[in-house]
């Protein structure tokens, strides 16, 4: 059995290798999101480790901050010299790095970099561990003078002589470059502007006493933790936090690791779409080749082998397929690391692929998933192929498998889909985000399983309706067309679903994001009264000469200020929240149209006060009087009295948890230091919008971190937003596209080497070459379009659940969009069309009497 086995293997490779196509992507797309990962968590890892400080002293932050305040925590600069005298302390520095500096050219064009990555300024007082080195040039001196690293310099064409514009919180001021200085180790991808340790301190800072942090060299022989615990009594425990080198590179990693995680689960996303995808090709692919060779079975079972022998056959022909599909997986998904850590070098960081980390977990998964997914596919057709009797060796083995009922499909196909059906309901009628969520989730798996199970079922109503004009468009051709798509309900079932799967991914999220849009925009109608909006690409605060200079603006009127603050407030149920706050000025009505359920905007501003949203109130037991308790960055707290409730549905803006604002005193007084992060103004008397658009464009010229949007921009940048997301399902479409596309020419491959005979007869009786090209388009057209179909419907149930998840949050708005829909029935069809090209070719080049005597 086991030679018979090998025989059979390598006698059908030539069938298989599509299917090893959908093992070596699923395979590719995990081994490589490991390998990429782990390349850069290692890279970071010496990095970090390699240039931490034996102790760093930082101020302590209580809260984190999801949106940026523009606030820079600080520490005495004193704090080195009284460490200097701590026994065991070697050396200690003042540090100063401030993220999020702009700098600009001479033509006020921006030298940061353009992947979203920081622009830090920082004091130049090199160490031993100081991960660059000064290569041209020389270190700055005074306040007019600064140092760039080469990577910035060398990708926005800086030189040594050239003038630079920086724009830091506490005000903008010129430097020249008058050094270069190179990573020795890898570069994260930001921008690094160094100046002399008292410039920086005066100018990054504003406080030439102050200090981002206090870095300390342990002497010889003291251990990093003793150290800590020395440093820390003499500063006070509970003063300041303290990290040894490891702990720092901890913090250091854990601060990157969520740009690592998105990029991990987005490959893994990838690789769980082809997985899935897959599964379906495998299945079908094993499928066909059991009732081709049913009369192979029954001749094996006639000369001895019992099911058992059978079964272990089949499972050791896909156990095969998964290990050579798993092999060329692991091989792509080393180049795809590659191609990504190039990718990443392009975008300014410094990985060598040299260094590239292939731990033990990486290949075990590939082997896991590549063999575990074809065994798994395959169980079911070598449970079929065991089940073939002794005396189907004297059958017509391309009629196995036909005909069969489907009754146990329908009873299993619907019990599952009423449940999730039921839980969709449930989903649509339920109040609370969380089990609206949970049921969503639910419900989309248990459907999409129903119509996997139950899509042979669909199969003769669906694709009569599809294919009924075909007799009557193509004649005979498009009634044989139509039939042999009827024919074997289970195989095209099991095709189309291939396709199902990655199209109602995408009509769910199109009719979600469709959704959003329009949400948003009804929101942004409704409550956003101002002319323009100023406000950074990236959400991130701007320096108070920015207001400045937007109030000195001619033409300019109302300038309403709103800043955002992390806090935690303790509420009367007892649970501590900690949400993002904003901060606005007392005009907050002139610019923002703002609908409360009790109180007004006078009352949520005042001094004392803050604003909260209706529902969250409720849920936790406040009311209007309430007394709250609100802890700020840095320790500070306060007992602030809720003195309105909004209506969040319509508080476009206000859409952090809790819906929590207050006055712009109210924040400076307990989270000083902040920044601005949105202005909203209003043309003064007697100037057009148009002209005052002009005259902000020309003002904030020298500020290229900030622009001027309408009413249409900012609507805009918000479908920007949602876009991105739009765009990873695309993505993940054209995965499952290439994979179903695969799918179909396998089971059209295989159905023209089963229809064999069958062919040669056609043509023997006259059909021509054309026409057989044509019959076979045909029949790959009416399965994908049947696939689209299904999975369109499905998507836009899923489509319009989640949007009644989205309107527990305020974005009640339902939109399909009609046009997508249709571009994905017509691109179906298009595929059907390339995906029959070869099968269509193979066959009408068939000698007609081989054909005809094909066994």
């Amino acid at each position: 059995m086991l030679k018979a086995t090998l025989r059979s293997f390598l006698a059908h490779k030539g069938r298989l290798v599509l299917s090893a196509l959908a093992v070596v992507l699923s395979v590719a797309f995990v081994a490589g999101s490991l390998i990429f990962s782990d390349t850069l968590s290692r890279t970071f890892d010496r990095l970090f480790a390699s240039t931490a400080p034996d102790v760093t002293v930082s101020p302590k932050e209580n809260l984190d901050e999801a949106i940026p305040s523009g606030m820079t925590a600080t520490v005495p600069a004193t704090l080195a010299q009284r460490l200097d005298r701590v026994d065991g302390v070697a050396a200690a520095r003042a540090d100063v790095g401030v993220e999020n500096i702009t700098v600009v050219d001479k033509d006020n064009e921006s030298v940061g970099p353009t992947t979203g990555a920081p622009t830090i300024g920082s004091d130049w007082n090199p160490t031993e561990r100081t991960p660059l080195e000064l290569t041209s040039g020389r270190a700055p001196r005074g306040p007019s003078e600064a140092m760039l690293d080469a990577e910035t310099a060398d990708g926005k064409d800086v030189k040594i002589g050239d003038t630079l514009t920086v724009i830091a919180a506490p005000g903008s001021f010129k430097v020249e470059i008058v050094g270069i200085a190179t990573f020795t180790t890898t570069n994260p991808g930001a921008a690094l502007v160094f100046l002399d340790p008292e410039s920086a301190r005066e100018k990054l800072l504003g406080d030439p006493g102050a200090a981002t942090g206090i870095s300390v060299d342990a002497a010889e022989g003291v251990s990093d933790a003793e150290l800590k615990q020395r440093v820390a009594t003499t500063l006070g425990a509970d003063r300041y936090d303290y990290r040894t080198a490891d702990e720092q590179a901890d913090s250091s990693l854990d601060q990157l690791g969520g740009f690592l995680d998105v990029i991990k689960y987005v490959m893994l996303g990838f690789a769980g779409i082809a997985v899935l995808v897959g599964v379906f090709l495998i299945v079908n692919t094993f499928s066909m080749l059991i009732a081709q060779r049913t009369r192979e079975l029954g001749l094996l079972r006639a000369l001895g082998a019992d099911r058992r022998q059978v079964r272990r056959s089949v499972l050791t022909e896909a156990t095969l397929l998964g290990l050579v599909g798993s092999t060329v997986g692991l091989a792509t998904g080393i180049g795809l690391a590659a191609g990504l850590i190039a990718l990443m070098n392009t975008l300014g960081m410094n990985i060598r692929t040299s260094e590239m980390v292939i731990g033990w977990a990486t290949p075990v998964a590939a082997y896991v998933v590549g063999v575990g997914v074809t065994f798994v596919a395959a169980y079911l057709p070598a449970r079929r192929a065991a089940g073939v009797s002794p005396m189907a060796a004297l059958a017509d083995a391309e009629i196995a498998g036909i005909g069969r009922p489907l009754r146990t499909r329908a009873i299993v196909g619907g019990t599952v889909g009423a449940l999730g059906a039921a839980a969709l309901l449930g989903c649509v009628t339920a109040s609370e985000t969380g089990s609206a969520a949970s049921l969503l989730a639910l419900g989309i798996v248990l459907t999409l399983l129903a119509t996997v199970i139950a899509g042979p079922l669909l199969v003769r109503p669906v694709i009569r309706v599809l294919g009924g004009a075909f007799p009557a468009l193509f004649g005979s051709i498009g009634r044989m067309s139509q039939r042999n798509a009827l024919r074997n309900p289970r195989r095209t079932g099991a095709t189309a679903a291939a396709l199902m799967v990655g199209l109602a991914l995408v009509g769910g999220m199109s009719v979600a994001s469709a959704s959003m849009t329009d949400s948003f925009d009804q929101q942004i109608d409704q409550t956003l009264g101002a002319d323009y909006v100023i406000q950074n690409t990236n959400f991130l605060p701007f320096p108070q000469e920015v207001t400045d200079a937007v109030r000195d603006t001619e033409g300019a009127g109302l300038v309403v200020r709103a800043r955002f603050t992390p806090v935690a407030v303790r509420l009367p149920d007892g649970d501590r929240v900690e949400t993002t706050a904003a901060g606005y000025d007392p005009q907050l009505d002139e610019v923002a149209n703002i609908t409360y359920a009790e109180g007004d905007t006078a009352a949520a501003l005042a001094a004392g006060r803050m604003a909260m949203d209706r529902d969250f109130a409720r849920d936790h037991g406040v009311r209007v009087g309430s007394a709250i308790p609100v802890e700020f960055q840095g320790g500070r707290t306060s007992e602030l009295t809720v003195g309105a409730l909004t209506d969040q549905d319509q508080a476009e803006g206000f859409g952090t948890q809790g819906g929590l604002y207050f006055g712009l005193g109210t924040l400076e007084r307990f989270a000083p230091g902040g920044q601005d992060s949105a202005l909203y103004v209003n043309a003064a008397s007697g100037t057009s919008a148009d002209d005052l658009r002009t005259s902000l464009e020309k003002t904030l010229a020298p500020y290229p971190q900030v622009q001027v949007r309408d009413l249409a921009d900012y609507k805009e940048l918000v479908h920007d937003q949602i876009a991105v997301l739009l765009y990873l399902v695309y993505a993940l479409l054209g995965l499952a596209i290439v994979i179903a596309v695969l799918g179909v020419v396998n089971t059209l491959a295989l159905s023209v080497v089963e229809r064999t005979r069958e062919i040669g007869l056609l043509r023997a009786i006259g059909l021509a070459r054309r026409q057989l090209r044509r019959m076979i388009r045909l029949e790959s057209v009416v399965i994908a379009v049947f696939g689209a179909v299904l999975g369109l419907a499905l998507g836009l149930v899923w489509g319009v659940c989640t949007q009644q998840v989205l309107a527990l949050q305020g974005m009640k708005a339902l939109a399909i969009p009609w046009g997508t829909i249709v571009a994905v029935v017509v691109g179906s069809a298009v595929v059907g069309v390339v995906a029959a090209l070869l099968p269509a070719l193979r066959a009408s080049r068939m000698n007609v009497l081989a054909a005809i005597a094909h066994e």
